[in-house]
């Protein structure tokens, strides 16, 4: 198979990932995308998401017209029948919650359900695509295509070989990710959080430690490391703005199990606010931190 055989995609999951893959897929790669969750609810969030995105963002700034926006919408059907959604797809990219079981589950019926030749890939930031395979029976097709959000803005896809993954099916998902306009970097399954999440990781936790410190302020912090290392945003701001601290908390167990107790623990500032209900470093510190 190659790139010009694809025709019918399908995204699982229609949360924020989701919604901007299906969305990126039609309106760059052009494609019939089925997009596909739990519930009809779910799906018609997603959609909605989507089509407020493309109004603010391409329509609002003359980069689109409002009659390109309903062809890149009418290009995309939602339903939560994940059978049916898959039945006549070339191409599917699972962007479930980050919880093993779920996507090994995932996986299982869309092997059951996909054409035989039809490419598998999982849009995990961490998750071990080999485990994700073998719940396949055909681990070959199986890769991950690690999209970054914003996924509008943001050029870098990572696609992961798993350790059956066929050179055939990495090559036509590196073809994939420059079709929709971005940069492919490959890489084993073996690296837990990959490339560019396992290096930001420690300078996140550098930051974080600063913060314990109050060496200095998350604003100043995040500005010095801006203008000194010329990044768009400081990665405090960065998870703030994604909401990557809760995803941190959740897959904790799983770093530490990859990675051991030195590298995979958090830092005690993110369990403590985590639990004390912010999703925002920089709303932590001026409500709580700098009280102290």
């Amino acid at each position: 198979m190659n790139i010009e055989e694809i025709k019918k995609m399908a995204v699982v999951g229609a949360g924020t990932m989701g919604s901007q893959i299906a969305e990126i897929l039609s309106r760059v790669g052009g494609y019939e995308v089925h997009m596909v969750d739990i519930t009809d609810e779910l799906v018609k969030k997603g959609l909605q998401a989507m089509a407020e995105r493309l109004e603010r963002f391409f329509v609002a700034k003359g980069k689109l017209t409002a009659e390109e926006k309903q062809v890149i919408i009418g290009r995309i059907k939602g339903s939560a029948d994940i059978e049916a959604a898959v039945k006549y797809v070339d191409f599917v990219i699972e962007a479930a919650v980050e919880n093993m079981t779920i996507k090994k589950e995932v996986f299982r019926v869309l092997d059951e359900s996909a054409p035989v030749q039809a490419i598998l890939a999982s849009n995990t930031s961490y998750q071990n695509i080999s485990e994700m395979a073998s719940a396949t029976r055909r681990p070959e097709r199986v890769v991950g295509t690690h999209f970054f959000n914003p996924v509008a803005a943001m050029r870098l896809v990572e696609v992961v070989r798993g350790a059956h993954t066929s050179d055939e099916t990495v090559e036509l998902a590196c073809s994939l990710a420059r079709k929709l306009g971005k940069e492919p970097v490959v890489c084993r399954d073996i690296s837990y959080g990959f490339l560019a999440n396992r290096a930001y990781t420690a300078l996140v936790n550098e930051a974080v430690q600063m913060v314990w410190e109050r060496v200095a302020p998350p604003e100043e912090i995040d500005k010095a490391l801006k203008l000194g290392y010329n990044l768009p945003m400081g990665p405090l701001e960065l998870f703030d703005f994604v909401g990557g601290w809760p995803i941190l908390v959740a897959s904790e167990q799983d770093a530490i199990r990859e990675l051991g107790p030195e590298k995979g623990r958090l830092h005690p500032l993110i369990r403590m606010m985590t639990r004390a209900g912010y999703t925002k470093i920089h709303e932590f510190w001026k409500d709580v931190l700098s009280k102290w």
